[in-house]
């Protein structure tokens, strides 16, 4: 039995268990062909990426689509082929935001498509959901929304009672008309 076979068996296994990890529990995965990046611009690339709380990943594409059996996203086997690259994150919108910016700012990163859960993406679905709030912009929204009624409640209770008695007798008024 020959040594480094065996390494580079348990090496792929553990890639092959990562990449499984990473194509089950993102948000949002972005598959692009990345030939022709510097070292500089792909560093640049993964820094851009850990700012908004993703990851970049270049694998093997048979091992990745190894990984890829039996995941929901298995349909974005068919975009590995080439030089890839993965950029994935929890946000289902943060990865393919940052794929989607850096790819304009350079023509050598092509997205090719990639997956949000079960629903599998073109490329015009990658700038679909890139163009989508994000998790926290939508709970800032919801709070915004939820804080409001409170805020109004709050200042109608603090204010004199004749203000808190036009308003009772207001909606006193309003529940008569309907």
């Amino acid at each position: 039995m020959n040594w480094s076979n065996t390494v580079d068996r348990a090496q792929k296994e553990a890639v092959v268990a990562e990449l499984g990890q990473i194509f089950t529990d993102s948000g949002v995965i972005v598959v692009a062909h990345y030939a022709g990046l510097t070292v500089a611009e792909m560093q640049d690339f993964r820094g851009r990426m850990r700012e908004s709380g993703g990851s970049v990943r270049v694998a093997k594409n048979r091992l990745a689509k190894i990984a890829l059996e039996g995941t929901p996203c298995a349909s974005i086997s068919g975009f590995l082929t080439g030089m890839t690259v993965l950029a994935y994150s929890e946000d289902p919108v943060a990865a393919a935001r940052v794929a989607e910016a850096y790819a304009k700012d350079n023509d050598k990163f092509v997205i090719l498509g990639g997956a949000m859960g079960e629903n599998a993406l073109d490329a015009a679905g990658v700038k679909a959901v890139a163009s989508m709030p994000s998790r926290e912009e939508l709970i800032a929204s919801i709070v915004g929304c939820i804080a409001a009624p409170a805020a109004n409640i709050a200042g109608a209770i603090g204010a004199p009672a004749s203000n808190i008695a036009s308003i009772l007798s207001t909606i006193e008024e309003r529940a008569e008309a309907a």
